[in-house]
């Protein structure tokens, strides 16, 4: 059940952030489910691969290196799904910090935040 809300909430704050940014497009609420997953699988798979590797560039960057990763993370998703669009770079990079700002913020009201 616990899974059942977090991509509900998931997906909440995928559909909340297209609203809230200009260049950035979902279709419709089930679109923004489906990027939400796709962004999740894409971070949990080939970033964290990416991670792993530019893991030296990281520490010295103090982290700015996963969130470019992240970035590019949302806009793989972007260019393989039809219902999500993002319109560049620096879009995506807007998106990515208001998604994780809401996703915090629902994290806190519906209690799915990790401990």
């Amino acid at each position: 059940m616990r899974l059942i809300i977090e991509i509900i909430v998931m997906g909440l704050a995928v559909w909340l952030s297209a609203k809230l940014l200009p260049g950035v497009e979902v279709s419709g609420f089930w679109s923004a489910i489906i990027a939400a997953l796709l962004i999740a699988l894409a971070n949990a798979t080939i970033g964290m691969i990416l991670r792993i590797l530019t893991f030296p560039v990281n520490f010295f960057t103090l982290g700015l290196m996963s969130f470019i990763i992240t970035v590019l993370m949302v806009l793989l998703v972007s260019n393989i799904m039809s219902g999500f669009s993002v319109a560049g770079f620096w879009t995506a990079a807007l998106f990515a910090i208001v998604l994780a700002v809401i996703k915090m913020i629902f994290g806190g009201i519906f209690g799915t935040e990790s401990n």
